[in-house]
């Protein structure tokens, strides 16, 4: 609507503009066109009159010249049109008086450009403002040479242009008129069409939104037969096909999960059995021959991983069905650590990998579930023993007002540019070939994750080949708390990025974000003094 008001006020406007000055033009033209016709017959009359007379002093040219004055002014059909005829003779003024019709003094309209003008011969005009009957007009001020025996006057028609300005005026006001009118209306017209268009695009909007909140019954009302009625009536069938697929896939979703659980569930059973008998033959592998004593110790270990396996895929189905449950309570994250650590240290001794520990000197307390931090700081530490390729490792924890965070750097092999996205996917591994040392499931990571996340934290990842990677687990200090930084960097001090290495102002950080999202951004830095504790 505004466009078009715009558009056409400036069309209307100049269109308007241009027929009114086209008017004046044709009233001036028309009002000049019969004044100088007057003129010119004025002049041949009154050089016929005075053509008898050879000196100025002659005493009955005064009174011819009263008589030619009066009788041009009597020969105009609209004498009270205001009209004044005039005969100067300045050339003559002891001789010659300068005579009206009407009487008035008609010296400040006739300027001195005029009257050069014509004293070279010129028939000449102007247009001047001025009083010389009544009230202060506009005249057209038409003047001509008259040839006498002894020399020269002059002979002045000044014509009102009181009747053109009104007319004039009148056509501009009729011409505003009409284009305001034209305006409003092409306004009301863009109005009606923009309604007519834009109100279906804005239910079309509003049922989107709903659709998208999960009102997936919301349609649009189908009118008519043109071509928003079609678009509603495709809107309506998308809106159909989309709610039976989400339906069905929510359906494959909640019997995948439930198969998941179930599976589970009844596996524990024949498990408990064939761990009671594993566990006894296990006992008594010494006494077997050495190929079968193998046999029960391998056994042994996949009888373990299965049931790692089974606990890790109740813990994400109890994820996936909602059902998990955040047990907070004030604690400090050290002596977690440092359980960790022990519980980890056989296996980082046998691999070759030193632990080393970065640690505040007093307690850093947060309202956390220390199982489930417990959980992800093991599958964290143990993946970077895993990958440390016999270098150390290094945990660090800071905090600050509203947030804890632990990192976890190792200086394997790192991770290849996009693999920081599939890192937490389920069952991903960044080497398929490598052989574990650990005998992981695969879900470690997913359900770390999702601890994160039931703690409204973030879990983000890092990595750079041949540079190591590092992971860092950020939590609220305070159970429900919003979470907009972290006391510690992602990308560490010492990671050569490809575009300059870490800048002063902080690196960058690459990994999931608030959610899990993947995030770039500013890292933050650490928090500050440290004690390090070697294992």
């Amino acid at each position: 609507m505004t466009i078009t008001l715009v558009a056409s006020s400036l069309l209307v406007g100049g269109f308007a503009f241009l027929i009114a000055d086209k008017i004046t033009t044709i009233l001036l033209d028309s009002a000049r066109s019969d004044v100088r016709q007057r003129v010119t017959t004025g002049a041949s009359y009154a050089a016929k009159q005075v053509s008898f007379y050879g000196q100025p002093q002659e005493a009955q040219l005064q009174e011819t010249i009263d008589g030619t004055v009066n009788y041009l002014a009597g020969g105009d059909p609209q004498q009270t049109s205001g009209v004044v005829v005039a005969i100067l003779a300045d050339d003559y003024p002891a001789d010659i008086q300068t005579r009206t019709s009407p009487s008035a003094n008609v010296q400040p309209l006739i300027s001195p450009e005029l009257r050069a003008a014509i004293a070279d011969g010129k028939v000449a005009s102007q247009i001047r403002t001025g009083r010389l009957t009544g009230e202060t007009t506009k005249y057209l001020v038409y003047g001509s040479p008259v040839p006498t025996r002894f020399g020269q006057i002059e002979l002045y028609y000044l014509v009102p242009l009181g009747r053109q300005d009104v007319t004039a005026a009148d056509a501009r006001a009729t011409v505003v008129a009409t284009g305001v009118a034209l305006v409003i209306l092409l306004g009301l017209l863009a109005a009606l069409v923009t309604r007519l268009v834009v109100n279906p695009v804005r239910v079309a909007a509003r049922t989107a939104q709903r659709l998208s909140a999960g009102l997936l019954d919301q349609r649009m009302v189908v009118n008519g037969e043109d071509d928003l009625a079609l678009l509603a009536a495709s809107f309506n069938q998308m809106a159909t096909n989309l709610q039976r697929q989400i339906l069905r896939l929510e359906e494959m979703s909640r019997l995948q999960r439930r198969f998941t659980s179930d599976v589970s569930h009844e596996l524990r059973t024949p498990l408990t059995t064939v761990r009671m008998a594993a566990d006894l033959i296990f006992a008594e592998r010494d006494e077997f021959d050495p190929a079968v004593a193998r046999s029960a110790e391998l056994l042994q270990a996949e009888l373990d991983r299965f049931e790692e396996l089974l606990t890790d895929l109740l813990e994400i189905s109890r994820f996936d069905a909602g059902f998990a449950m955040l047990d907070s309570e004030p604690t400090d994250l050290v002596p977690v650590v440092h359980r960790v650590v022990d519980r980890l240290a056989g296996l980082a001794e046998r691999v070759g990998v030193p632990i080393e520990l970065d640690l505040p000197g007093t307690p850093v307390i947060a309202e956390v579930d220390p199982r489930r931090v417990e959980r992800v700081l093991r599958n964290l530490v143990g993946n970077a023993v895993e990958h440390g390729e016999a270098r150390p490792v290094l945990i660090t924890l800071g905090i600050d007002e509203t947030a804890v965070a632990i990192t976890v750097r190792d200086h394997g092999v790192g991770l290849k540019v996009g693999e920081e996205k599939l890192v937490f996917n389920r069952f991903w591994r960044a080497d398929p070939s490598r052989a574990r040392q650990t005998g992981g499931t695969g879900l470690g990571l997913s359900i770390s994750l999702e601890d994160a996340r039931l703690h409204g934290g973030w879990l983000e990842a890092w990595g750079a080949p041949g540079q190591g990677a590092q992971f860092r687990l950020t939590l609220p200090a305070r159970a429900g708390d919003r979470l907009t930084t972290s006391p510690l960097r992602l990308v560490p001090a010492d990671a050569a990025l490809p575009f300059g290495g870490p800048r002063d102002g902080g690196p960058l950080a690459i990994g999931p974000g608030t959610g899990g999202a993947l995030a770039i951004g500013p890292a933050p830095a650490g928090d500050g003094q440290r004690t390090e504790v070697r294992s």
